[in-house]
């Protein structure tokens, strides 16, 4: 079984830490990374103003993809439960007080 330990990524800007297994490290980067892309492309065309407006777009053009592409081959149980643990780490920084990711506007 692989350790948990925190990663930094920097989404937007805005630094963050989160717990991951060390085996999920680089899956968690490229997501951290597509997602900060996601998000940038949506703020660079001014239509969506505020951090987690931008968030919220990103999050559903995202899940549009995932729910409009072939899964052949794919394990879906799989990739249910990694969301799944994604949500409970995004959950757990969103609902951080101290953590400003979404008190900005860009």
């Amino acid at each position: 079984m692989s350790s948990t330990r925190g990663v930094d990524v920097s989404i937007m800007g805005r630094e963050l830490t989160i717990a991951c297994a060390e085996d999920e490290r680089e899956a968690l980067l490229r997501s951290v990374d597509y997602l900060d892309r996601k998000m940038r492309e949506i703020r660079d065309t001014g239509k969506v103003v505020g951090a987690e407006k931008i968030a919220i777009m990103a999050a559903l053009n995202i899940t549009h993809e995932l729910l409009t592409t072939d899964a052949g081959g794919f394990d879906i149980g799989d990739f249910k439960r990694r969301i799944t643990l994604m949500q409970e780490q995004i959950d757990a920084v969103v609902g951080d007080d101290q953590n400003p990711l979404f008190d900005r506007v860009d």
